[in-house]
């Protein structure tokens, strides 16, 4: 059983993580101002942050004792497609069709995917705690974006269909990371899972786009591209794991709704939009959520 201190901790670990994650969208926002694609802004995320994961990952090969078996391998392999590319791919190409505040609302529904595929996968019953900060969450979450839900437009039902795709793949690499990080370490796993996630992206662009495109694109762009990458991948994809392997995916996964209220207010800071009353009450509702998952209640 994890003690309260630990789970105080891995709470405030993941809620960095998760905000530092959700910085990418302001630099993005930023370097779309210099007419770049989003392909090449996720190659240039993934590819700065690639030689620190190579690194850091030969340290702990040199430094490792035991071998990783032939089937966890592929297990690794398939949860760095999943995670940081295939559920990015499926949001990237929803958004398409349908606005981002319907994506947001449709995307989180992952903390109970999360329940659901732990229960059925690995046996892990959700806690009472558990069902209720999810409901919570979801809640504020809702509130935040209920004045730009909207289901008009052309695709629309395939939009919806591709952000639910996202948000399951999100849902099990988290449910995946639950269970390989204890067999791996939180620095091996994570490396190797961004590695593998990294080469998915450069076949993609690869095989989509002349790769001559990616090093004739503005000064800032390279700028922010380093920034996502350093910032808004390398150091909270540790704290994530970090804190998945202390709470376990369930509560992590809660901790998620923190990142579209984040963005809302790095997006007033550092762009200037606007905040609502209706999205501070939302933000407050999520907040709630995440402090009674955090309460730890004495038994006598």
């Amino acid at each position: 059983m994890v003690k309260p201190a630990s789970k105080n901790l891995g709470i405030l670990i993941g809620l960095i993580g998760v905000v530092l994650f959700s910085s990418k969208a302001i630099m993005v926002k930023l370097a779309y101002l210099y007419q770049v694609d989003t392909l090449s802004l996720l190659l240039l995320r993934m590819g700065f942050a690639l030689p620190f994961y190579i690194v850091i990952l030969c340290y702990l090969e040199y430094k490792q004792s035991t071998k990783i078996g032939a089937k966890t391998f592929l297990w690794l392999l398939l949860f760095g497609f999943v995670g940081y590319y295939l559920a990015s791919y499926f949001d990237f190409l929803g958004l398409k069709y349908i606005k981002a505040g319907l994506e947001r609302i449709i995307l989180f529904i992952y903390p109970t995917i999360v329940v659901l595929l732990s229960y059925v996968f690995l046996k892990i019953k959700v806690s009472k705690k558990q069902r209720i900060a999810i409901a919570i969450t979801y809640l504020g979450v809702l509130i935040t974006f209920w004045k730009e839900l909207s289901v008009t437009g052309s695709n629309v039902w395939l939009g919806v269909l591709l952000v639910v795709f996202s948000a399951i793949t999100y849902a099990s690499y988290l449910v995946g990371s639950g269970w390989l990080i204890p067999k791996l370490g939180v620095l091996r796993f994570t490396c190797y899972a961004m590695i593998v996630s990294t080469v998915c992206i450069l076949i993609h662009y690869s095989a989509t786009t002349p790769l001559k495109t990616v090093l004739n694109l503005a000064t800032p762009v390279y700028v922010y591209g380093l920034g996502m990458a350093i910032i808004a991948t390398l150091i909270p994809s540790f704290l994530v794991s970090w804190s998945i392997k202390t709470i376990g995916a369930n509560s992590f996964s809660i901790l998620g709704s923190v990142g579209p209220i984040s963005t809302i207010v790095l997006a007033y800071l550092f762009l200037g939009e606007k905040l609502s009353w209706l999205q501070l009450l939302g933000m407050l509702v999520v907040i709630m959520g995440i402090i009674y998952l955090s309460i730890n209640k004495q038994k006598p």
